[in-house]
């Protein structure tokens, strides 16, 4: 009996006891990793620390905010939709009415339409195109023109110090005609400038008029727009950039400022008020341009035109 008991202890003493397991540590240690990631992303590789320098670079660089969209409107009448579409006003859509005269004018805009290539037509009965238009004389033909895009007045210098230019740019104050704001993106065009600067409220808009006024040039200059023009006046100057208003009595000739040589933004007032009061206390320099024809005031194209010039003389 005591050497069964014996041999069962010894038994039982040679069984072996838990094992604590690994948890699968060994199993998932035995596992690929992926593939080996790229230069780049490895930490403290030379490519590693380049792309990190940039990224540090990029932040440190303005983002580009959009100044908003305007509101879409339409284009009525033969003429006026004939003209939009030669003049390169931007549109998405050309309705047509119903069994419409097929004159020259109604061929000639549908073929303008045609070549452009981007704008539906549409066939519409009378009854619709008076509704769409409130009851305005739109002889058969409808023009659908798109919100225009407007930047933020910080992308015009932004774009300007990138191309390493100083900016020249031009803001209306007051200006309400858009004819006078199409003249004025024009006259930027040509002298070389870096876009135009209007309020958000009580003051002209891109609409088809301005665009065709700019006679294309609309499509290469950009008009921001700014919440309050004081204050984007007052982040232009903190960017270094010099505010010069346009006044009847300024205190200084147009050709005798020398600020004209470097970054600026010529101030513009309407023909019959000229600067607000906020705005013209803004500016570091008002200046008047002579006229010894005696005439009192320029409209605003034709007086940005003027400093432009100017400006563009100096800068040549």
């Amino acid at each position: 009996m005591a050497g069964n008991s014996q041999r069962r202890n010894r038994r039982t003493s040679n069984k072996k006891g838990a094992t604590v397991g690994s948890g699968g540590k060994r199993r998932r240690g035995l596992e690929g990793k992926g593939p080996t990631p790229p230069a780049s992303a490895r930490k403290g590789h030379a490519k590693n620390r380049v792309a990190n320098a940039r990224a540090k670079q990029a932040a440190r660089r303005p983002v580009a905010r959009r100044g908003g969209k305007g509101s879409s409107e339409m284009v009525v009448g033969r003429n006026p939709v004939f003209e939009a579409l030669r003049d390169g006003v931007p549109a998405t859509m050309l309705y047509v009415q119903q069994f419409i005269d097929n004159d020259e004018r109604v061929r000639e805009a549908l073929q303008l339409a045609g070549q452009r290539g981007n704008i539906h037509l549409m066939e519409a009965p009378r009854a619709e195109l008076d509704r769409m238009t409130n009851g305005l004389n739109h002889q058969g033909l409808v023009l659908q023109v798109p919100p225009y895009e407007y930047a933020h007045p910080e992308d015009l210098a932004a774009a300007a110090f990138d191309d390493g230019e100083d900016p020249l740019i031009v803001a209306l104050d007051g200006v309400t005609d858009p004819r006078n704001l199409g003249a004025v993106v024009r006259s930027v065009a040509a002298f070389g400038g870096h876009g135009v600067v209007v309020p958000e409220r009580r003051a002209a808009g891109m609409t088809a008029g301005a665009w065709k006024t700019s006679a294309g040039t609309a499509a290469r200059t950009p008009v921001a727009r700014a919440t309050n023009l004081t204050r984007a006046l007052e982040a232009y100057q903190k960017a270094g950039i010099t505010v010069v208003g346009l006044a009847a009595d300024g205190e200084t000739e147009v050709g005798e400022l020398e600020a004209l040589d470097g970054p600026v933004v010529i101030v513009v007032g309407s023909e019959g008020k000229g600067l607000s009061r906020l705005v013209g206390e803004t500016c570091d320099f008002r200046v008047r341009i002579p006229m010894p024809g005696g005439a009192e005031s320029l409209n605003a194209g034709v007086a940005a035109g003027v400093v432009l010039y100017e400006a563009a003389r100096r800068r040549a």
